[in-house]
């Protein structure tokens, strides 16, 4: 015996810490399962209407054929809807009265009296039951009977919950789970489960696990068996002070009873209950407005008196944290606002140093709003700034390189010129001047120094070009040509010349002969003819 307490004991704490793991998965999925209850009721109200036009078609059957309807209507609603379970507990008591029979007389009044025990009629459940006489009826009517005495007993108890009168009825209620068990079969789901409410009652834990554990073990177990086990196996778990434990059997069980439509359950509140004591107002809320919603369709009177006690001090505790959160949002949106003063006050610095900057930084200035749009802003006028100042470095080497070689050129004629005249020597100055000043090589000089110089500093600029028109448009270059004249003229709008005067100036050039090139070239270009020179500006150096 010890060795099995010490086997429970294990097992009772495995439960405990894999509840701990998984409520919150189980009380998202109660969640779910809470807002898809309107399909399942609509399920269980398929199943009434089929039967009431059954009923309807049964015309003149016979009262023995009647009595099977009502029962199966009655079933249905038994634990859905108290008004309708009653109704048909009445046919059922009216058609055994006309086929006089004994068993079905008993049986309607069973059914009858577990309406009243369910909407909390105490006093008409014992006038329903009290006088029976089971002794010679069906071992099933006795165990239902005796059955429903012990939950009639244990729920008075409940009831009165004092000192003196709960123990005298659970001594009576486990008289009559004796009287159950003895005439239901041992491997029945009824007899186990009767058997560990029982160790429940008395207080044997360990034996209790036992039987209920062998019950959820159980194959082919019902939704509303598991709902049945687990909701009763919770109350050991709340007894030991293991509530998450029970959270994940109340959990389970409230899952099941929702979708069996089973509306005469105590799962949601007692679920909302314990998880009101943890602090979960919010899945406590959840969970006493579906108690709540259960007890109003049921109609079950006593429930919606224990679900509407515990109601206002969960909504109170709602309140209550509305209220902090709302301080808390107050507080934070102080802090934010002073945060975002701080943050204008740094901006306009911030503003005040941008203006000193070139006036290739000036679209940080445009972005003052927004911090990182200052910094982007900044990061592109830096680069463009580097790019300008490599533009500037190159070309002024360029120019000196340029002009030292034109100096020594000029130095070597003005020697060579003041010598002829020096010797008087005037033809030899003339020839010296036809075959020693070439402007035409020397513009093409200058150009090729001009190709070599921008080349340098942009390596992809013909590729990238050709990428602005389709293949049969794109530049091919003749051999040992660097650049051509279209080229040249997109290149000097990339080195910053935008003027086209400027540009018929380098290159010697009409104005008109240039803009022509320009629009005959963008008119080739896939690009819009708007975006073609920002296409060309955004070609990188090296």
């Amino acid at each position: 015996m010890k060795s099995i307490v010490i086997t429970l004991i294990c097992l009772f704490s495995g439960v405990c810490l894999f509840a701990q793991s998984n409520n919150k998965v189980l009380l998202q999925r109660l969640t779910q399962v809470i807002a898809q209850a309107p399909e399942y009721d609509s399920q269980q109200m398929k199943t009434i209407t089929a039967l009431k036009q059954l009923l309807q078609q049964s015309g003149n059957q016979t009262p023995a054929a009647k009595f099977a309807l009502y029962a199966r209507l009655f079933q249905a609603y038994k634990i859905f809807h108290y008004d309708s379970a009653y109704h048909y507990a009445r046919l059922l008591q009216q058609t055994a009265h006309e086929l006089n029979d004994k068993t079905s007389i008993t049986y309607a009044r069973i059914q009858l009296g577990f309406t009243f025990l369910s909407a909390g009629m105490y006093k008409e459940a014992e006038d329903s039951l009290s006088s029976l006489q089971v002794a010679t009826e069906p071992d099933s009517i006795k165990a239902a009977y005796y059955s429903l005495m012990s939950r009639y007993y244990y729920d008075l108890g409940d009831f009165d919950n004092d000192a003196y009168h709960k123990p005298i009825y659970i001594r009576k209620g486990n008289i009559y789970i004796d009287s159950a068990t003895r005439v239901l079969p041992d491997t029945s789901f009824e007899h186990q489960y009767l058997l560990g409410l029982r160790h429940i009652k008395a207080g044997n834990k360990p034996e209790a696990l036992a039987c209920f554990n062998q019950i959820i073990r159980r194959k082919a177990l019902s939704n509303h068996e598991l709902a049945l086990a687990t909701s009763t196996i919770s109350d050991i778990y709340i007894r030991s002070n293991q509530p998450d434990s029970a959270i994940q059997l109340l959990a389970q069980a409230a899952i099941a009873d929702i979708q069996t439509a089973t509306k005469e359950t105590s799962a949601t509140f007692i679920l909302a209950q314990l998880l009101y004591k943890q602090g979960d107002v919010k899945n406590a809320s959840i969970c006493i407005n579906s108690a709540i919603a259960d007890a109003v369709f049921y109609n079950a009177r006593q429930r919606k008196v224990q679900v509407s006690s515990i109601l206002p001090l969960i909504e109170a505790e709602k309140l209550g944290l509305v209220e902090k959160q709302r301080k808390s949002l107050f507080t934070y949106a102080v802090i934010v606002t002073l945060l975002f003063v701080a943050v204008i006050v740094l901006v306009v610095v911030v503003l005040r140093q941008v203006q000193k900057i070139k006036a290739a930084q000036q679209a940080i200035v445009e972005a003052r709003d927004k911090e990182h749009a200052i910094n982007g802003r900044l990061a592109d006028a830096n680069e463009k700034l580097a790019d300008a100042n490599k533009i500037k470095e190159e070309y002024i080497g360029y120019f000196f390189n340029v002009n030292a070689e034109f100096f020594n050129k000029m130095e070597k004629l003005k020697q060579s010129l003041e010598q002829k005249i020096n010797d008087r020597r005037l033809d030899d100055i003339r020839y010296i001047v036809q075959n020693n000043i070439n402007l035409k090589k020397e513009k093409q000089e200058l150009l090729r120094h001009f190709d070599e110089a921008f080349l340098k500093l942009f390596p992809q600029f013909i590729s990238e070009f050709n990428e602005l028109f389709r293949p049969e448009d794109h530049i091919v270059l003749k051999e040992e040509e660097l650049l051509n004249t279209d080229l040249r003229i997109f290149a000097l709008l990339r080195m910053g010349i935008h003027d086209s005067e400027k540009v018929a100036h380098i290159l010697q050039y009409s104005v008109n002969t240039i803009n022509t090139y320009k629009t005959r070239i963008k008119n080739k270009s896939i690009v819009p003819n708007e975006q073609f020179d920002k296409r060309i500006m955004d070609i990188k150096t090296v």
